[in-house]
């Protein structure tokens, strides 16, 4: 495993996030992964080098599963080998049904949240907290004023923030700097190699302000793994029990025109460097060199997570990368 530092934080972490949103997930009658299974792949990640796990409040059916099964596990490791980070914004139906302050980033509900998370994982702090989505009916001087609070009361080390806006983003970071209040240091947009235009301005703010970039869904759900095919009226054609057959918004979200050109350059460099296509779309994004870049994996299997490990092994020639970069930059639906 490589390791790096988490942008201008002090903290270390390898080089991939285990993410386990799927933890305790449930699609109808399915269920992701369960919660043996998730002990097994916290192990395998932990084996790998990873050391870096991520959560959120409302991961798992009911919320805060996710959380339950992660501090189980925690109880047999040492909390200080690892960096956790959790998330709030979204309401908890854990606590029956919603009030009016179950929500958002006001002071009251994000009071309420840090609590039952830091419970949850059976840890004193996180070493980071996101916010997981932008408030627009909170002033973001009330939410990085209680948040800046978490941080001086030890409860909290970093803060971090989701999707949002780009100008939102920025405004967040003004407000800190002028009030003289904590300020975020990591970023959690949806990147990947055919989902990165889209983001573009987000990104260039973190590149100027210096934040570390943790993507969710690194491989487009999937489908820079290869496993999908296209089928001649331009839908996927997807295995049983994949992403793309849980999800109606698959294929529009994903498998755009675009994204079909990516995979393709992807599988070519994926021949000439003897990887897989998953492990290239990984390199690609560690590889970027205007921000700390740490990709979220989110393998169902110890295997499929030594398979996502094994990009750390793998380098792009600077041809390589830009082959995938003009696939990118080319014709097509974003």
């Amino acid at each position: 495993m490589e390791y790096t530092t988490l942008g201008n934080t002090g903290t270390t972490v390898s080089r991939l996030c285990y993410g386990t949103w799927r933890f305790g997930k449930k699609h109808g009658d399915t269920l992701e992964t369960d919660r043996e299974e998730a002990h097994e792949l916290l192990d395998a990640a932990w084996e790998q080098g990873i050391n870096f796990i991520d959560t959120a409040n409302v991961y798992g059916d009911p919320d805060g599963t996710s959380e339950e099964w992660i501090g189980e596990w925690l109880e047999e490791y040492d909390r200080e080998d690892f960096v956790i980070a959790s998330k709030v914004y979204f309401p908890f139906d854990g606590w029956g049904e919603p009030g009016p302050n179950d929500s958002g980033l006001g002071r009251k509900h994000i009071r309420a949240q840090i609590e039952g998370t830091l419970e949850r994982l059976g840890t004193d702090y996180l070493d980071l907290y996101y916010i997981h989505r932008w408030d627009d009916d909170t002033p973001i001087r009330e939410t990085m004023s209680v948040l800046t609070d978490l941080v001086c009361e030890g409860k909290v080390n970093y803060l971090g923030a989701s999707s949002m806006a780009a100008w939102k983003l920025t405004k967040a970071l003004w407000t800190s700097d002028v009030e003289g209040l904590e300020r975020f240091d990591v970023t959690q947009p949806m990147v990947n190699a055919a989902h990165y235009d889209a983001v573009g301005d987000y990104l260039d703010v973190c590149a100027d302000q210096e934040l570390a970039v943790c993507p969710y869904s690194p491989l487009a759900g999937g489908f820079l793994t290869g496993k999908y095919d296209r089928t001649e009226d331009g839908t996927v054609e997807a295995p049983d029990g994949s992403r793309g057959t849980l999800t109606e918004t698959f294929g529009d979200r994903y498998a755009t025109d675009r994204a079909w050109d990516v995979l393709e350059a992807v599988e070519e460099v994926a021949e000439q460097v003897d990887a897989t296509p998953a492990q290239v779309s990984l390199r690609w994004l560690m590889a970027q060199d205007r921000f700390t870049c740490v990709p979220i994996v989110g393998a169902r299997s110890p295997a499929q997570l030594a398979e996502n490990v094994g990009a750390v092994e793998i380098d792009l020639t600077d041809e390589q990368f830009e082959r995938i970069d003009e696939a990118r930059a080319g014709a097509g639906e974003q």
